[in-house]
């Protein structure tokens, strides 16, 4: 690769996102991950945290919610994490089931247009540096200049059984398959489940494991950069 690039990863709950991204690692050289949901999340835990009603979120901006809750991120073993009034938010918290579900209510009712801006001027900063591989909702409208957009799809039942192993084996399989299920229509509502003429779908309904996941996406770039 002469030139960094921005991979874009996005697709329906439970795909196992962020596990094909941290796999990417592996085989992009000098690649880190963005991943661009932990900011809305981070925003959310402290939403929770500070005990703010959802009420007030309507229309709020989210980059003033940045800016008030301090957030910042950094890059820590090839990945970014997010820190709020100058303390880590744990990863556990981040992706929760609370704060799951948390954030996508929040983000059906914010104003998002200043955090792209901010999420857009992280990625220009870490692309001077690196190969970013950028993960979240909206990637194509966060970042219009994606040299890859891909939107990781499967099965319901296969997204209920990685979710399931996400949030360990004591969680209540029904209350996942319900929660994603209220996800993904919260998602749609957002208008964050949009496929582009240049998007990349790849299904990994079938894939045995993250291993297999990554590949799929990996044939793709390898097969592009070849020609």
């Amino acid at each position: 690769m002469n030139e960094n690039i921005v991979i874009g990863i996005e697709g329906l709950v439970g795909t196992g996102k962020t596990s094909i991204c941290r796999e990417l690692l592996k085989y992009i050289p000098n690649s880190i991950v963005l991943h661009g949901g932990n900011i809305y999340r981070a925003i959310t835990y402290q939403i929770i945290q500070e005990q703010i009603p959802f009420e007030k979120m309507y229309s709020v901006d989210l980059k003033k919610l940045f800016e008030e809750f301090e957030i910042s991120i950094e890059i820590e073993n090839r990945e970014s994490v997010v820190y709020a009034h100058g303390k880590k938010v744990k990863e556990e918290d981040l992706q929760s089931l609370e704060n799951s579900m948390a954030v996508s209510k929040i983000s059906n009712i914010a104003s998002n247009g200043n955090a792209y801006k901010v999420l857009r001027e992280y990625i220009n900063m870490y692309k001077k540096k690196y190969n970013v591989i950028f993960s979240g909702r909206d990637t194509m409208n966060i970042y219009p200049d994606l040299d890859y957009h891909f939107f990781i799809t499967a099965d319901l039942d296969k997204r209920v059984k990685l979710k399931t192993l996400q949030y360990g084996k004591d969680v209540n399989k029904k209350e996942v398959r319900d929660n994603i299920l209220k996800r993904d229509e919260l998602q749609e509502k957002s208008g964050y489940y949009q496929t582009y003429e240049n998007t990349i779908i790849i299904d990994v309904s079938d894939a045995e494991s993250i291993e297999e996941s990554t590949k799929k996406v990996l044939e793709n770039i390898i097969a592009d950069r070849k020609d």
